[in-house]
Parts: structure tokens; sequence; C-alpha cells
């Protein structure tokens, strides 16, 4: 496999305003995806209980027709509140998604740069604020990245050998137990430490080159 040499760079960002500016969208976020676990909270005791006021629903010949009437406006109050709670949910989560660049999906903010770093001053970047390199758990997240967002552009991913030759490990302090390489990747070159998407799947590379990368933020368990 043909490889292009990238170059290598030492920028620093140390623009105090855009960071700041950062700190502010990750708080944003952060406030709207509370907001969204307590809609999700609340939209699952919204169903158990319409579950149940539909078992006594059931049971309504066993009322009178004042019960019957202030039973079935409570399922009817409930059913209403439960679709607005949705719509609400649906509203924050699409907000999510065309946040400041990041996407979301399942359960985490995923942004691909515009810029071009070398794999360390990419996972900087995505550290300082408050995500890391992406780290890929299975087909789907790869298929995601690969695809969905990034159209097939090559980008820094969170793995790396850098530690100990040849024992790929995400940032995350993980190792590797089943990857998406290329056909003859990773090679074994010397120097060839981190990792990038390449083609169909993934290809080891010199850390020092320059690509763009995939940040992750992991915002619910």
């Amino acid at each position: 496999m043909n490889k292009e040499n990238g170059q290598t760079t030492d920028v620093y960002e140390n623009d105090d305003d855009i960071k700041e500016n950062d700190c502010m969208s990750i708080r944003c976020s952060r406030a709207a995806l509370v907001c969204l676990g307590l809609l999700c909270v609340l939209l699952v005791a919204g169903v158990i209980v319409l579950g149940f006021l539909f078992a006594q629903e059931r049971q309504l010949t066993n009322y009178n027709t004042d019960e019957r009437i202030q039973l079935l406006t409570k399922i009817t109050n409930l059913t209403q509140l439960n679709a607005q709670l949705n719509q609400e949910k649906n509203g924050l989560s699409k907000n999510l998604q065309e946040r400041d660049g990041w996407i979301y999906y399942k359960s985490s903010l995923y942004f691909i740069s515009s810029e071009t770093k070398s794999w360390t001053e990419s996972r900087r970047y995505c550290t300082e604020r408050g995500a890391d390199l992406i780290i890929i758990n299975n087909r789907d997240e790869q298929d995601f990245a690969l695809w969905k967002i990034s159209a097939g552009v090559k980008l820094w991913i969170g793995l790396t050998d850098n530690d100990v030759e040849n024992t790929w490990k995400w940032v995350n302090g993980s190792t590797l137990t089943y990857g998406f390489w290329e056909i003859t990747e990773p090679n074994g070159q010397a120097r060839e430490n981190c990792v990038l998407t390449y083609g169909q799947g993934w290809a080891d590379y010199p850390c020092n080159a320059i690509f763009q990368f995939i940040c992750e933020k992991i915002i619910l368990n």
C-alpha cells in the first residue's frame, strides 16, 4: 500500500478567547445533556405510569361513572405529557447534533477537525475541549466514523503503540482486542506508531505526520 508522507508541525494554539468560547460551549453542551437525561427519565416514568393506568382501564366496569371519567382524564393528560416530553427530547437531541460542529450519536459527541495536525497535537486539541481522540469499539462506530461523518477522509484516531511496539492501546489505556486494519496493516515499519482511518479500515503511520482527526466526548454511560 502506497502512503503519502505527511509533514510535521509544531504549531500550538494560544488564543485565550477561543479557549474561553470552547469552555462555554462545553458547559452549554453538558447542561443540555443533563436536560436530555432528565427528559429520558421522565419519559420512562411516564411509560410505566401509562402502563399501570391502561391496566386499570381494563377494569373500568368495576368503577362508577365519576371514577371512570377521572381515570380516563388522567390517561389522556399523561399521554399528552408523554408526547410533549418526547417532542422536547427529539428537539434537544437535534440541537446537540448541530452544536458547534459536534455531532451527537449513541451517547457520545463527535467532532471532525477542518485543521490538520500531528497525532500528538490532534489529541491535545481534543483534550483541551473535554474530549479525546475517538475510541472505536465496534463495527457500527467504525462505519459511523469512516463514512457517515467523514466520507472516507483520513483521520487520526485514538490508537497507538508508542509505549510498547506492536502492543496497540487506546487513549484510555485499554488494549486493542479487535481492529479494522487494512490488508497488510499494521506493516510494522519503524516509527509508524499512530493510527488513522485509511481506505476501508486503519493504517499505522508516523505520529508526526499531518492529518485531520476526530474527537469523541462520551456523555452518557
